[in-house]
């Protein structure tokens, strides 16, 4: 019997995946409730409370934004807030990838940043290809060749 209703409106959305989130009024765990199934270590807001930055692991990285950001939206506009998703750095020697705007541009950083890639690390881990298709091809993969190169370079020794 438990669920009977829910399995009810899935039936009705023709099978369609959906996700029930229990509300809260505490806005940093609700938002971390939101963002399930990734594992969510620390929620920070702003003064206002419109802006806030997720810390995950970086390993979760992907789940909390999900497939196209469909995640990552949907948590925002349950929120009301704008959120922006960071992976746990564990090495040292990473780079912030705000640092590549001179070599890419604004709207090519915030693009790598919408994918969950905050760090040159973070790119790398990707390949052009994964790019082309996070970012739903905005970048192209001349552009994400490129920006694979650049990263890869400035880690040689």
């Amino acid at each position: 019997m438990k669920g009977i209703r829910i399995h009810a409106i899935v039936r009705e959305l023709q099978n369609e995946n959906i996700d029930v989130i229990n509300y809260t009024k505490d806005r940093v765990e609700f938002i971390k409730r939101a963002l399930q199934p990734a594992d969510v270590m620390k929620v920070e807001l702003d003064e206002k409370g419109e802006k806030a930055s997720v810390l995950v692991p970086a390993d979760q990285v992907s789940k909390a934004i999900g497939k196209g950001g469909v995640n990552i939206r949907l948590a925002s506009k349950l929120s009301e807030c704008e959120i922006d998703v960071y992976r746990e750095v564990e090495e040292e020697d990473d780079i912030d990838l705000a640092e590549f705007a001179d070599d890419f541009g604004d709207k090519t950083i915030q693009l790598l940043f919408s994918i969950g890639c905050d760090t040159a690390r973070a790119v790398l881990e990707l390949s052009a290809d994964e790019i082309v298709s996070r970012t739903n091809d905005e970048i192209d993969e001349a552009l994400a060749r490129k920006i694979i190169e650049v990263i890869a370079y400035e880690f040689e020794d």
